[in-house]
C-alpha cells in the first residue's frame, strides 16, 4: 500500500536509474540547445513546484460547488481563481480553465456549437491553419464539413475577400480564425463582420498570440469572437494546457461540452499552476517580457533575411517567425534535422502555394518565448540568425557557437522567469 511522501524521501530518479538517466539527458539537452520552437518556453519555479505538488492527487470531476466527489473545497477555490484571473486578464465575460490542452479546448468549442457534418470556414492546413482546422488526420477534418480559406499570394496576408465570398458561398455555421504559422496580427473585427453577415459563430484559436494581446501588443479577439480559444503555455511561460473565454450566453454550452462531453476531472494542479501564471501575466514585467519576444522576433526575421530566407508575409508583428527555404536548396525538415544535429531546435512549417509535400515543407516556422525567456536579446538573435544560414550552407563549426551561447544563457531549464 502507497504511503504519503514525506519530506527528505528520495525522487523516484534517484532510485530508478533509467528513469534518472533519461531525466538528465533532457536537463543536458536544454542546457546545450537553443531553442526556437514555437511553443514551447521555460517555465518559472514556481510552475513546477504546482504541478509536482499536493493538487496532483486531487480528483475534482465536474466543477465548483457541482463536483462528484467530496473534499473538493481547495479544489474549488484553485479553479474559482483560475478562472477569474483568466477573464480579468483577457478581459473576458467567462472562462473554463478545466481543458487538457488547446486542441481538447477546441475540441470542446466544436462540440458546444455544432453537429456532424456541419459546415466550417477554417484558415487551410497548407496556409497556416492547425490540424483542427480541418486536417482529414484530425476530428475537425472527420466529423465536420470544412472549407478552408488561405493568403494571398502577392503579400502572404490572409485574403479576407476570399473568406467572405467563401463564407457567402459555404454559409458556415461556425468561422474559426487564427492559425498555428502566421506572424501577423489578425484582423479578428474584420471576421466578426463576416461571420455576422452569414449567421455564423466566431471561434477564435488565438493559442499562439493571445499572451500578446493581454500584454496590449496586438488586438484581442476576445470583444470580436464568440468563443476564444487559449493554452497557459507557449507566451505565457505557465503549464502546458488550454483554457475557453466566451460570451454569457454560451457559457453553460462550453462548460457542459468541457465536462461532461470531452474530458473528465481537471487536473487540480494544472489548475493551480494556470491560476499562478495569469496572476503573473497581469504585472507590467510581463508587458515588458511580450514586448522584447516580439522585438527579438523581428531582429530573426531581418537577420534570416539578409540570409538569403524570405521571411512569409514580408516579417512580423508577433513572437512567430516563418520563412521559405527554397533558396538554400532544402526542405524545412532537412533543414530542421541539420538543425538539431547543431544544438538549435527550429521547426518545419508549409510555405502557401509551394508544391513540397507538408510531410518535408518548403519553410521554417519559429518563436521567441525561449530564447528570451532565457535572456537573449536583439545582439543575440541577429548572430542566430547567422548561424541558421551557416547550417543551411553546411558549416559545421556552427556546432560549437551554439552550444557556447546556449550554456551562457540565464535562466536555463526552468530555474528562475523573466517576468
Amino acid at each position: 500500500m502507497a504511503t504519503i511522501v514525506e519530506s527528505g524521501t528520495p525522487r523516484a530518479w534517484a532510485v530508478d536509474e533509467a528513469l534518472g538517466r533519461l531525466l538528465d539527458a533532457e536537463r543536458g539537452r536544454q542546457r546545450d540547445c537553443l531553442n526556437l520552437l514555437a511553443g514551447e518556453n521555460v517555465m518559472a519555479p514556481a510552475v513546477h513546484q504546482l504541478l509536482g505538488s499536493a493538487f496532483a492527487e486531487k480528483y475534482a470531476e465536474g466543477y465548483p460547488g457541482r463536483r462528484h466527489h467530496t473534499g473538493c473545497g481547495p479544489a474549488d477555490a484553485v479553479e474559482e481563481l483560475a478562472a477569474r484571473r483568466a477573464e480579468a486578464l483577457f478581459g473576458a465575460v467567462h472562462a473554463n480553465v478545466q481543458p487538457y490542452s488547446g486542441s481538447v479546448a477546441l475540441l470542446a468549442a466544436a462540440a458546444a456549437l455544432l453537429k456532424p457534418g456541419d459546415s466550417v470556414l477554417a484558415m487551410s492546413v497548407a496556409h497556416g491553419g492547425h490540424l483542427t482546422s480541418g486536417s482529414a488526420a484530425n476530428f475537425s477534418g472527420r466529423w465536420f464539413d470544412v472549407a478552408g480559406y488561405g493568403v494571398r499570394r502577392a503579400d502572404g496576408r490572409i485574403d479576407l475577400d476570399q473568406v467572405r465570398d467563401l463564407a457567402r458561398a459555404h454559409r458556415p455555421k461556425v468561422l474559426l480564425a487564427g492559425a498555428i504559422a502566421y506572424p501577423r496580427a489578425i484582423d479578428w473585427a474584420a471576421f466578426r463582420e463576416i461571420a455576422d453577415e452569414v449567421g455564423a459563430f466566431l471561434v477564435a484559436d488565438a493559442a499562439q498570440t493571445l499572451g500578446l494581446s493581454a500584454a496590449g501588443l496586438i488586438a484581442s479577439p476576445v470583444p470580436h469572437a464568440d468563443v476564444v480559444v487559449g493554452v497557459s503555455h507557449k507566451l505565457l511561460g505557465g503549464p502546458r494546457g488550454g483554457f475557453l473565454l466566451c460570451t454569457r450566453e454560451l457559457a453553460e454550452r462550453i462548460d457542459r461540452a468541457v465536462f461532461p462531453f470531452v474530458q473528465g476531472g481537471p487536473m487540480v494542479n494544472q489548475l493551480a499552476a494556470k491560476a499562478y501564471i495569469f496572476g503573473q501575466a497581469d504585472r507590467p514585467a510581463f508587458g515588458d517580457y511580450a514586448a522584447q519576444c516580439v522585438a527579438n522576433a523581428q531582429v530573426l526575421a531581418e537577420g534570416l533575411a539578409a540570409e538569403g530566407f524570405r521571411p512569409l508575409t514580408g516579417g512580423t508583428d508577433t513572437h512567430l517567425v516563418t520563412v521559405d527555404a527554397e533558396a538554400t536548396g532544402l526542405t524545412g525538415r532537412e533543414l530542421e534535422l541539420r538543425a538539431e544535429e547543431a544544438g538549435l531546435l527550429l521547426g518545419r512549417c508549409a510555405v502557401p502555394f509551394a508544391p513540397t509535400p507538408p510531410s518535408e515543407a518548403a519553410g521554417l516556422r519559429m518563436g521567441t518565448a525561449w530564447t528570451t525567456s532565457q535572456g537573449l536579446r536583439e545582439p543575440e538573435l541577429e548572430h542566430v540568425a547567422r548561424l541558421i544560414g551557416r547550417i543551411a550552407r553546411g558549416d559545421r563549426g556552427a556546432a560549437g557557437e551554439i552550444r557556447e551561447l546556449a550554456q551562457s544563457t540565464k535562466p536555463q531549464c526552468g530555474e528562475s522567469a523573466s517576468f
